[in-house]
């Protein structure tokens, strides 16, 4: 691919254009971001001139390669570089197959999403997947074809137009530590190839990974222990950090960033405009760390948001990287890397804090993680908020930040959360499941739909009136969270109206070891259209739903670009933060009980939010006497 790339580069260079000029000054634009990290990585190879000949000859290319439509869309981009800071945008992620069936069903949808206010969509993976057990479409065969049970590339290219047009952005999955063992390099690799062997982590002998296993953290325990497997067809020892049919890719050598660069620029030709960019963490390895989160994972983020900026700046990178609070802002530029990394990243504390206070009660844990580690702002960069999404629920809470409170523990307030939303905890609402037990460390992580997990599918069990109210609230309010929080907020397909826990996962042999496919489900469309009328459960979330997201849009204040300012309130019941725009500040407040909550506005009133109108309800706030009075579980946008 990347030879054709080079001839065709020759030839469209042969004379001068507006196309050429273009490239060249956005080349000039974004050299420093280029070269800045990829002399760290690479700069010491002998063959470093003739790499970054290679790459530059690529960027070229896939530019020329552009359709002219997508060049239009690159420079109302350059033009307007935040556009995804915007309060308007909202995304809806789902898998296809899920969804509509295929590719082709998706524009049947297109009026569902628009009356929801989706400006943006994720196809969860759908590249061509290796058969089998392909960890949900993340054990990719290849990175030019779409998976055959959903479609073709030409059809991806169709669909992502006739959203483009409707003003719906597609995101796809781009798995960048690893391919599937059935990849064309892994094929070549296992056949004897050296050149592609060094596409990935080999070793003949396993002194080397043992080595590195001392200080590995197993990421699924319970169905794939370590992190290397051997073959003795070929008599190698091959890194899988994931899975034994996932092999790691070896981004200390160049020829992976070229190819991988290659493959960015095809998708985003094909109208891919958001690449979630997978299992970042773990992309570049050092003896005796755990191999996560080092520094040139950073400089190689850097490198390839520089050489999508030259030949595809319409396209924004959102990197997937589930870790702790102090490893997590690093995503979205720190240092060096500020405002040249990637432009998305998800706010997993975010999840894992909403989850943790609806279970206590108490939001003091919230307040002071999301107050003690994270900026107010970024520079080109901002979250992606979201409550539930297609994973496991990975309790990611530091010891360091519970012993900040008396009487509690990371272990323990983790082990407590885990018991909370299997249901197992006295007076728990909860109804999940445990997913990969760590028997080492203690860790268990848990599945469970956003409505099962708030109390939806126990409380519509029961018929029981007022605890289905209540788990409505719940949903509801960690819409409104999402919503206003700062960032782009993500919907998971089916939480608008509430799907519950699905267990026909046990009925595939190929689904049934992993129960995360329980928060899976297939898209209800019959549920759907009887929650047009907002007399059910799931028209009564409808309903909240769209609300929140409509208001979310007319307010300037809760673009990504303004600051999200943390407020410590007297209150631990409650959570608030607010939004200092231009013109005024919006303050944002959260009761996380079911039990009405006084809050006191001293707080809010120094942070300049003076006004008493709810902005989210679009009436005056039940303010008596300097307390903002709050019913269970509700939000207030204070303005």
């Amino acid at each position: 691919m990347v030879k054709s790339a080079i001839n065709k580069a020759v030839e469209a260079q042969a004379s001068p254009s507006p196309d050429n000029t273009i490239f060249e000054l956005r080349k000039k634009r974004s050299l420093d971001d280029l070269m800045g990290p990829l002399t760290r990585l690479y700069g010491n190879r002998p063959d470093f001139s003739d790499f970054t000949a290679k790459l530059f000859t690529v960027l070229k290319a896939r530019w020329h390669e552009r359709p002219s439509d997508l060049k239009e869309l690159d420079l109302a981009r350059d033009l307007n570089p935040d556009w995804f800071l915007s309060q308007e945008m909202v995304a809806y992620v789902f898998y296809i197959d899920r969804f509509s069936g295929t590719l082709k069903q998706v524009p049947k949808h297109i009026d569902y999403l628009k009356n929801l206010g989706v400006t943006y969509v994720h196809f969860m993976p759908c590249l061509k997947p290796r058969e089998g057990d392909s960890d949900g479409g993340y054990s990719v065969q290849d990175y030019r074809s779409i998976s055959p049970a959903l479609g073709t590339m030409g059809e991806f290219e169709a669909v992502s137009a006739t959203l483009r047009s409707e003003g719906i952005s597609v995101c796809i999955d781009l798995v960048v530590n690893h391919t599937a063992k059935e990849h064309e390099w892994a094929q070549k690799a296992r056949a004897g190839d050296k050149h592609y062997q060094d596409y990935y982590w080999m070793f003949d002998k396993d002194i080397t990974p043992k080595a590195y296993e001392k200080t590995l953290i197993d990421i699924f325990p319970a169905t794939a222990p370590g992190s290397f497997t051997y073959y003795p067809d070929f008599n190698r020892w091959v890194w899988t950090t994931f899975n034994e049919h996932q092999w790691d890719l070896n981004w200390s050598n160049p020829n992976v960033f070229l190819e991988m660069v290659d493959i960015i620029l095809t998708l985003a030709n094909k109208g891919a405009e958001i690449l979630r960019l997978d299992a970042v963490a773990f992309m570049w390895k050092r003896l005796g760390t755990n191999c996560q989160n080092l520094s040139e994972v950073h400089d190689i983020l850097q490198a390839l948001r520089a050489a999508n900026r030259i030949a595809a700046p319409a396209v924004i990178h959102k990197a997937e990287a589930i870790v702790a609070p102090r490893d997590l802002v690093p995503y979205l530029g720190a240092g060096r890397h500020t405002g040249r990394e990637s432009n998305l990243a998800y706010h997993n504390n975010v999840m894992v804090q909403f989850w943790s206070s609806l279970a206590t009660g108490n939001t003091a844990l919230m307040t002071y993680t999301l107050a003690t580690h994270f900026p107010e702002t970024f520079r080109n960069a901002s979250w992606a908020t979201y409550i539930r999404c297609h994973d496991d629920i990975g309790w990611a809470i530091t010891e360091e930040d519970a012993g900040a409170f008396p009487h509690m523990s990371g272990p323990g307030h983790r082990h407590f959360l885990a018991d909370f939303y299997t249901g197992k905890f006295p007076g728990s609402f909860a109804k999940g499941a445990l997913f990969q037990e760590n028997e080492a460390t203690g860790d268990r992580r848990n599945s469970g739909s956003y409505a099962s997990l708030a109390g939806l599918e126990t409380a519509l069990v029961t018929k029981d009136k007022t605890a289905i109210d209540l788990a409505i609230k719940r949903i509801l309010l960690g819409n409104a969270l999402i919503a206003s929080f700062g960032g782009i907020p993500l919907l998971y397909m089916g939480d608008e109206i509430g799907l519950l826990n699905d267990d026909d996962y046990l009925k595939d042999p190929e689904k049934a070891h992993d129960n995360r496919w329980m928060h899976r489900p297939k898209m209800d469309w019959a549920l759907a259209k009887q929650a047009q009328k907002g007399e059910t459960p799931a028209g009564w979330i409808l309903a909240g739903v769209r609300h929140i997201i409509a208001r979310r849009k007319a307010l300037l204040e809760l673009s990504a670009s303004v600051p999200t300012r943390i407020v410590r309130l007297s209150n631990p019941a409650a959570f608030a933060f607010v939004r200092p725009g231009d013109s005024r500040t919006i303050g944002c407040v959260f009761n996380f009980t079911q039990h009405r909550q006084s809050v006191r506005l001293d707080g809010l009133a120094n942070q300049d939010v003076w006004g008493r109108e709810d902005l989210l309800a679009g009436k005056p706030a039940d303010i008596r006497a300097g307390f903002l009075e709050l019913g269970p579980y509700e939000a207030v946008w204070l303005g």
